[in-house]
């Protein structure tokens, strides 16, 4: 193992995580989930020996990470935080050059093959057209990709990354993902990352470090799945305190997909209803009548109709 969290209590002055243990090792991908608020980038930050631990330990190859210096910290891991200070009149090659600046004195001009790794990485992730844009002048999804840029030429074996993916649309998503799957893969490093797109990042995971009520639920993605109903179930995302949901059967993308216009759209009981999805048609049970219903739009009206 080369990630070893053993028996830590995690926070700051009082417990968010209790008695964490779980490991991680080089070559696979990790996806740490959890509400806002329950210690997922406190965490992170312990990790980095940035906030010291209340109790326990955390080792990176066998030792601890106490027994880190900061240049230490730095080789076995890079870190992109979801806030970053953005250097001024640099340029997106000039961030991601950065990354090598544990491997060279303070001023530095890059070896050749440094500068082709570079290049390489501009073009994994889709930066080329903005090679030499400075970072001010970036989207907040490319200005995030840039930095993701930085922590990969770092090439340390352990890759951190807290929401890598908040600013970010699908297809930039998917680049992302895809990439770092790659580097763990053929590289053999490990990475950790935490995300709110669990059900599009679950696909690139080997495992799920999953924070709840102070416990890290730690193991294979589908085993955490499994054993947690609420992360395969739409309430998870329960927004209307009102709202009393009807019965429904359908492919779990779907019976989100509905859980999530009816809580939006009506705050009353709709226990007594019965939704089935059957070969792209609702079938919509209203008392002893059966109503059929083939867009969302059609059931926000007929939901409506009804008292």
């Amino acid at each position: 193992m080369h990630l070893k969290i053993q028996q830590a209590d995690i926070g700051y002055h009082t417990t968010l995580i209790s008695k964490a243990d779980t490991h991680l090792n080089l070559g696979e991908v990790c996806l740490l989930i959890g509400s806002n608020g329950v210690g997922k980038t406190t965490l992170i930050k312990s990790i980095l020996h940035q906030i010291p631990l209340l109790s326990g330990d955390i080792f990176i190859k066998g030792k601890s990470i106490r027994h880190f210096s900061v240049k230490e910290i730095a080789e076995q891991i890079a870190v992109v935080l979801s806030t970053s200070p953005i250097p001024q009149n640099y340029t997106v090659e000039d961030l991601i050059s950065l990354g090598k600046y544990i491997y060279y004195p303070f001023y530095f001009e890059l070896k050749k093959e440094d500068r082709e790794e570079v290049s390489h990485i501009i073009r994994e992730l889709n930066l080329s057209h903005h090679k030499h844009t400075l970072l001010k002048n970036l989207s907040d999804g490319n200005l995030q990709k840039a930095f993701i840029g930085r922590a990969i030429t770092q090439n340390s074996p352990v890759i951190i990354l807290d929401e890598p993916t908040t600013h970010l649309d699908e297809k930039n998503k998917i680049i992302i993902l895809k990439t770092l799957r790659k580097l763990a893969k053929e590289q053999n490093r490990l990475i950790l990352f935490s995300s709110h797109d669990w059900r599009l990042a679950k696909e690139f995971a080997d495992k799920i470090w999953y924070v709840k009520e102070s416990v890290l639920y730690s193991g294979i993605v589908e085993d955490i799945l499994l054993r947690h109903d609420e992360l395969l179930n739409p309430t998870l995302f329960e927004i209307n305190e009102n709202f009393v949901p009807p019965a429904i059967k359908a492919p779990d993308a779907y019976k989100e997909m509905l859980y999530s216009l009816l809580q939006k759209n009506f705050q009353k009981d709709l226990s007594a209803l019965q939704f089935e999805f059957i070969n792209g048609i609702w079938w919509i049970t209203v008392e002893s009548s059966i109503k059929k219903c083939e867009s969302f739009e059609e059931i926000i009206k007929l939901v409506k109709t009804i008292h």
